[in-house]
């Protein structure tokens, strides 16, 4: 933190510390839709911490509004990007780019595997060596994509779905039966929720799903979809495959000498469980990410329907798909575990 804090030098962009905020009266507006708001103007000192001009004084402008949509506040002490500094009368100005968050990111860091250590021991390390490794594939992957210019999106995003799995059964699990179990159910659970949605979209011709909706894509949308299809289906059914493929390993570790079809049974049990509460989560995860922007289109005076088209409709349809494997991965997963860890039949 205490690093993190005074590494200005490391960045080639100019960063000021706040010395002194002054804020204006607020200010009522009111749009064309009857939504008010209030905006507030700051003039702000500061002092360069690096660059050509580092030491000096510099005089920032800033505004914000209430609601805090698209700005924000600025106080004392906040280290802030700027740029575009030249001189004048009263020395130096220009304007802030961005908030300096690298000390922010630090601590959540630090809170994060201090956390997994203190409760997951071994564990923990291996979840966090996991999501590293993981972080390094998924940015190789977007740089290979980008090289091929989008062309091969579902090749490269099919085996990144395949090392993802891999990579975190592997060093999380290790090399044993649980992992094989989980990493082939986990697999065919995904290309079967996929290819039921692709050919669900095929034969409704895509009626119904705005791919328009897709901001800033620069590629064919359709494959870039198929590509997030993908990887929201692994997660969710991983989460599953997990969950029962652990419990059978517990039966098993109990009860050395129970049935394959006893099993099975369980495995099922334990899958119409927790299939609920999974979907449920599906559909809480979405709603998170798409309720602040479906707030802002209904202010704006849009119709439900049209708040929904283009911006909902996309996250319903993984939803649903990802549900689809979700519940279609059950039995596969239970006949696995059974099969690895079960019986032929129960001594008499």
């Amino acid at each position: 933190m205490t690093f993190a804090c005074h590494d200005q030098f490391l960045y080639h962009q100019p960063i000021a510390k706040i010395t002194k905020v002054t804020n204006s009266k607020p200010l009522t507006q009111v749009d064309e839709f009857q939504n008010k708001d209030q905006i507030t103007y700051q003039k702000i000192q500061g002092i360069v911490l690096n660059g050509h001009y580092c030491g000096k004084k510099i005089h920032l402008k800033n505004s914000f509004t209430k609601t805090h949509a698209t700005d924000q506040e600025f106080h004392k002490n906040r280290q802030v990007f700027v740029s575009q500094i030249v001189k004048s009368k009263n020395g130096l100005e220009g304007n802030i780019k961005n908030v300096k968050r690298d000390y922010v990111i630090v601590f959540l860091g630090w809170l994060v595997v201090t956390l997994l250590i203190l409760l997951m021991n071994k564990d923990g390390l291996k979840t966090i060596f996991s999501v590293i490794i993981n972080t390094f594939v998924f940015i190789f992957a977007i740089w290979i994509d980008q090289h091929v210019y989008g062309n091969a999106v579902i090749i490269v995003f099919s085996i990144l779905t395949i090392c993802f799995s891999a990579i975190s059964l592997l060093i999380i699990l290790g090399p044993n039966k649980k992992m094989l179990a989980t990493f082939f159910s986990t697999i065919i659970g995904t290309l079967f929720s996929v290819l039921l949605g692709i050919l669900i979209l095929k034969i409704t011709k895509n009626r119904g799903v705005f791919y328009e909706s897709m901001q800033y894509v620069t590629q064919i949308p359709q494959t870039l979809f198929l590509a997030e299809l993908m990887l929201g289906s692994l997660g969710a059914v991983m989460d599953e495959c997990s969950d029962i493929i652990a419990t059978l390993f517990e039966l098993h570790s109990l009860n050395p000498m129970i049935s394959r079809q006893q099993l099975f049974q369980a495995g099922k049990k334990v899958g119409n469980e927790i299939v609920g509460p999974l979907i449920n989560v599906l559909f809480l995860v979405f709603m998170t990410g798409t309720f602040a922007s479906s707030i802002l289109y209904l202010k704006n005076n849009n119709s439900w329907g049209y708040t929904f088209n283009m911006n909902m409709s996309l996250g319903m349809v993984q939803s649903l798909i990802s549900a689809i494997g979700i519940a279609s991965v059950v039995p596969i997963v239970s006949m696995f575990g059974a099969l690895l860890l079960g019986r032929k039949q129960v001594d008499e």
